[in-house]
């Protein structure tokens, strides 16, 4: 009789437990609530499901949702942009595969992550070349340049469209980094992409290929004593808290690739392939003035919480551009030479 009491007992002691980690589950705000669209999708004719992986809280990340919104509004209700921002479908590389074979239809690509379908791409990401707003908007309004850069993909079945980003790239550290001295001890965090890698090697710095999920932990143990991010992704991602130091290279933008799969667009009416991608093209500009902004508000937030930021003196940007212009040389084959120089020349690149 014990037993059955015990058992009892026991099975009444998990259906609370049950009932209350339900009710902790429903409770667990859904951190993208805030973007769940007004409509219902249901009905769409055309539904184009789309990938990135980072958070909208990012406005270069935040532009889908308003893509999604706008294309509906613009196609009466006929495309749904179905958009999964925070890695829901899967890491970059493995959502490229998907975007080549059609699972996905569209993606919002990291310029560090596409040139391992497109290595032309990987030209952003050199030092020193499309290394500001001004210049991103000047490279942009070269029509030829860009429609050649946004092409590079084609022989895999993928269409470049636009860009948006996340502002300039720097050092997030743990001790102040003055001079390029300062920066030899250190141990820099730097994504999983070949560009980057080629540069790190030729600057002489102490480089740790890292997935983005790992940094924060291995911040605060110590296993990185430095970031190459961002300003306004080290803030809204908090890696300030650790890292309390920003030094402001500016070698290159952080951007994302806005690119489509070209057989699923082609299957699209004409006249809702030229609405995509006008609403595409109109809410990137917007989102890239909206960048400028919010890098300036995460800088003044940051410095507000007592984050030091500080400049190398020119003579160590000098010895940064003569020993990064060696990634140009490496790339040169893999980007095009002749489109490289190009490009170098009307950007007014230098050493």
């Amino acid at each position: 009789m014990r037993h059955w009491k015990h058992l009892t007992a026991l099975v009444v002691a998990v259906g609370v437990a049950l009932s209350l980690g339900v009710g902790m589950a429903a409770k667990k705000k859904n951190p993208l609530e805030a973007w769940k669209p007004k409509f219902d999708p249901s009905g769409a004719k055309y539904v184009m499901k789309v990938s990135n992986i980072s958070h909208p809280v990012i406005e270069g990340i935040a532009v889908g949702y308003r893509i999604r919104d706008e294309l509906w509004k613009r196609t009466n209700g006929q495309i749904y942009f179905d958009y999964y921002p925070l890695a829901q479908l899967g890491g970059e590389v493995e959502v490229l595969n998907q975007l080549v074979m059609g699972a996905v239809q569209g993606m919002l690509c990291s310029s560090v992550a596409v040139t391992n379908i497109a290595p032309r791409m990987g030209l952003v990401n050199l030092p020193f070349l499309i290394n500001s707003f001004d210049k991103l908007d000047k490279f942009i309004a070269n029509k030829e340049l860009f429609n050649e850069f946004l092409a590079s993909a084609e022989d895999k079945g993928i269409m470049g469209v636009d860009i948006t980003g996340y502002g300039n790239y720097g050092w997030a550290t743990t001790k102040p980094v003055r001079t390029y001295q300062d920066a030899k001890p250190l141990k820099f965090r730097i994504a999983e992409a070949a560009v980057n890698q080629s540069l790190y090697k030729a600057w002489g710095l102490n480089a740790v290929v890292m997935p983005w999920p790992d940094v924060h932990i291995a911040l605060k143990q110590g296993v990185i004593d430095a970031l190459d991010h961002t300003p306004m992704v080290c803030n809204i991602t908090k890696k300030f808290e650790v890292a309390k130091y920003f030094t402001q290279i500016n070698y290159a933008q952080g951007l994302f690739i806005h690119l489509i799969n070209k057989a699923w667009f082609q299957s699209l009416p004409k006249d809702l392939q030229k609405t995509l991608l006008d609403v595409i093209r109109e809410e990137c500009a917007k989102t890239r003035v909206l960048t400028r902004q919010q890098e300036e508000r995460e800088i003044e937030k940051a410095k507000a919480s007592g984050v030091q930021f500080f400049t190398l003196p020119e003579e160590d940007m000098k010895l940064l551009r003569q020993k990064g212009d060696v990634v140009h040389k490496e790339w040169a084959d893999k980007i095009g030479p002749e489109y490289l120089k190009k490009v170098q020349d009307f950007m007014g690149y230098k050493l």
